[in-house]
């Protein structure tokens, strides 16, 4: 009983930092996306941020994914917890920069574009943005591991 209470424990720790992390990931979209995030997607409803999104919070999942399971060989909970941290906001980073980087090398402004919601569906950048979280996060997560 002593295992499963101690194991509860450490995965409700992982779960904030997870959390944190995705909490990070969600401010640094906004900052990069036009108008603020939580209204473009709750409010005005608008397809292409919630692709955006919801990629990122995948993404941002995967590499938290790795992230433990590398701190798994990792000397104690409190070690393991802040490697986590920081490999989870390294991914962040990553993903972040990728993002702008891609946006720069596209016409127009991506973020723009992504969010143009005007024939009631995600502009196909937005797909194209979701795919680059996806795949930043399967690389910085190799990377973990």
């Amino acid at each position: 009983m002593t295992d499963i209470l101690e194991s509860a424990g450490q995965a409700l720790l992982y779960g904030v930092v997870g959390l944190a992390v995705m909490a990070v990931g969600f401010v640094a979209l906004d900052l990069v996306t036009p108008g603020k995030l939580f209204h473009v997607v709750w409010n005005e409803r608008n397809r292409g941020a919630a692709v955006l999104l919801g990629s990122q919070s995948i993404a941002v999942g995967l590499v938290i994914d790795q992230a433990i399971r590398a701190s798994e060989s990792e000397q104690g909970l409190g070690y393991g917890l802040f490697s986590t941290l920081l490999y989870g906001l390294a991914g962040v980073a990553v993903m972040t920069v990728v993002g702008i980087v891609i946006g720069l090398l596209t016409p127009g402004r991506m973020g723009a574009t992504v969010l143009d919601d005007t024939e009631g569906r995600p502009h196909p950048a937005a797909w194209v943005q979701a795919g680059m979280y996806l795949g930043t996060a399967f690389m910085v997560g190799a990377a973990l591991s």
